[in-house]
């Protein structure tokens, strides 16, 4: 059999993309089939950025600064901050599509094949598109996913907004006063903030009990309580059960609450874009949300590599693209490495943000004992940095055990991406929590705080030794009586 490549990459995604190019570096022979990025997810950023920077505008009087009064009404202020916001996440994106271009991938080495194709097993294992059979050691889903849309009644006939499709709808139109978002996920808390920052009223409705499942409930209510002060309605554990159109207004039943709105957003989650690729053909097994793949990243077929969200899973882009280098070395190499979300961390782009590496609270005392586990919680008040930048709204949740090993972090703050990547690097790396008692960061700085909170450990791991304490004690005791 003839071997065209050493692995073909399905899908354009932005985890397919980075393996597309990391395979080049590898002198490997690769072709990327379907190479269309969706950027929605920059728009989104992009929006909340400007968010960020008009609610600092409105907050300056605090620091004394006034802005000067026009004549201009707040109507007209708003409509005119969401069209520059919108010309600004258009460039953005614009820059974004440059730099990952099929024009790009090509000059490194990519074969750029533009097309929608499907698996085939017979004669052998190919991949066809526009009737030309790509034949390859090892194949890479990259897919991606799209918005999955729950059965609620008269949904399909009142019309929604989906996370792929909002901002192109909303880059020409007037942005909608009221809103409904349905959906407990984290980019559904992202736009619920920044809709609100831009006028808009806007209503969250969740299922769970907090906003998020995964997230630490601590940190899920200081969020919650964060939203709600910017103008955010959270109705949690709360299902939709119908929708209607009463006099061209739509009306949302959530639980025992009907709510008036202007425009709906579905935002309960996605499922993998696999449908037109045979998969059964081939071996290939997948559940409604995911397909099947083991702690390598294989499928059910073991020459078909998966990763990113069409595995389901995390849905964030660092992870994803962390999938990616596994299946992709797996792919071209040996199969010898395993994935581990253990020290990979997480994210939701929240103001403030909330960022997670490894264990809660609840999960490290469901593994240990509960006498071995102990929480460092420092609060952001205390920090200089964070006095001075006026961003002391904020928690930091170190999991440790007794012997100083770091099992995970919860962050809720506006530095919390960068605070856990530190965290991450010191748990993939064994570094235990003592060791940040002697990080030094520089004065001011947000990094303070695991200073902080390393100290709280040697306190809390002080007190609950009582032998220890009579020791030094006694030995302190001992000092100021000896004669010099």
């Amino acid at each position: 059999m003839t071997i065209d490549y050493d692995v073909v990459i399905i899908g354009g995604s932005l985890a397919g993309y980075y393996a597309a190019l990391a395979a080049t570096q590898l002198r490997a022979t690769v072709a990327l089939v379907e190479p269309k990025v969706d950027y929605g997810f920059t728009h989104h950023h992009a929006l909340t950025e400007i968010g960020k920077l008009a609610q600092k505008l409105n907050d300056a009087a605090s620091f004394g600064i006034h802005a000067t009064h026009t004549d201009i009404s707040e109507e007209c202020h708003i409509f005119m901050a969401w069209q520059e916001a919108m010309l600004y996440a258009q460039c953005v994106t614009s820059n974004l599509k440059e730099q990952h271009s099929p024009a790009i991938l090509a000059a490194q080495g990519v074969d750029i094949i533009v097309g929608s194709g499907q698996f085939q097993s017979s004669p052998q294992l190919a991949f066809t598109v526009n009737n030309r059979q790509l034949r390859a050691r090892t194949y890479l889903l990259a897919s991606g996913s799209r918005p999955e849309i729950p059965e609620i009644e008269g949904l399909q006939t009142t019309g929604y907004l989906t996370l792929s499709n909002i901002w192109q709808s909303l880059k020409e139109a007037t942005l909608p006063k009221n809103w409904v978002i349905i959906g407990g996920i984290s980019q559904s808390i992202e736009i619920a903030q920044t809709l609100a920052r831009f006028g808009c009223c806007v209503t969250l409705v969740v299922k769970y009990p907090y906003l998020l499942p995964n997230i630490d409930p601590e940190i899920a209510i200081l969020l919650q309580a964060q939203l709600e002060v910017e103008g955010v309605r959270v109705l949690t554990d709360k299902t939709v059960t119908q929708v209607k159109l009463i006099e061209n207004k739509k009306w949302i039943q959530a639980g025992d609450k009907a709510i008036e709105t202007d425009e709906i957003l579905v935002a309960t989650g996605q499922q993998p874009n696999i449908e037109s690729l045979n998969l059964a053909t081939v071996g290939v097994k997948w559940h409604r949300r995911s397909l099947v793949v083991n702690d390598k990243l294989q499928t059910t077929n073991d020459r078909i590599y998966a990763c990113g969200d069409v595995i389901g899973g995390y849905d964030c882009a660092n992870i994803a693209n962390y999938e990616a280098k596994i299946a992709l070395n797996n792919a071209l190499f040996f199969p010898r490495l395993r994935v581990n979300y253990g020290s990979i961390p997480w994210a939701v782009f929240s103001v403030p943000m909330v960022a997670q590496v490894g264990l809660t609270e609840a999960q490290a005392k469901r593994l240990f004992s509960r006498d071995e586990v102990l929480v460092l919680r420092q609060y952001f008040k205390t920090v200089a940095a964070a006095q001075l930048q006026d961003e002391t709204t904020g928690i930091c949740k170190l999991i440790v055990l007794r012997n100083g090993e770091i099992l995970g972090a919860s962050i809720l703050n506006a530095e919390a991406g960068e605070l856990i990547n530190l965290i991450a690097l010191a748990m993939s790396q064994k570094i235990k929590v003592k060791d940040l008692a002697n990080l030094s960061p520089v004065y001011p700085s947000f990094s303070e705080i695991l200073e902080q909170a390393a100290r709280e450990w040697s306190k809390q791991k002080l007190n609950g030794n009582i032998a220890l304490q009579e020791f030094l004690e006694g030995f302190f005791h001992f000092r100021r009586n000896w004669n010099l």
